[in-house]
């Protein structure tokens, strides 16, 4: 297993346990480790990955509705969404890096 599926699985599950309990500073460690993860988006995968972060965006507040499952399943898409969001902040400065470097 490489270390890049390490932090995306570590990513996962921190964001999921944080949308269930309380860890002290979670929202710190989140966007750690979405910063570092965003790190090792493929080139070729950065587009989708931007995409999904919109849709996450958007959509993470959606599920509220939803007899029992509702407010949990929003706390989770609303974790991962940070996450997601964290990583897309290295994904975009990475790029114009790379456009800008002759």
């Amino acid at each position: 297993m490489d270390l890049a599926k390490i932090i995306r699985i570590v990513g996962v599950v921190l964001a999921v346990v944080a949308a269930f309990g309380v860890i002290p500073q979670s929202a710190l460690l989140i966007a750690i480790v979405g910063l570092v993860g965003g790190y090792f988006v493929e080139e070729d995968r950065r587009v989708p990955f931007m995409v999904l972060c919109l849709t996450l965006s958007m959509a993470h507040g959606a599920l509220g509705s939803i007899p029992v499952l509702g407010d949990h399943l929003t706390a989770i898409l609303g974790s991962l969404s940070s996450l997601v969001n964290a990583a897309a902040c290295t994904v975009i400065v990475m790029t114009i890096v790379e456009r800008v470097k002759p």
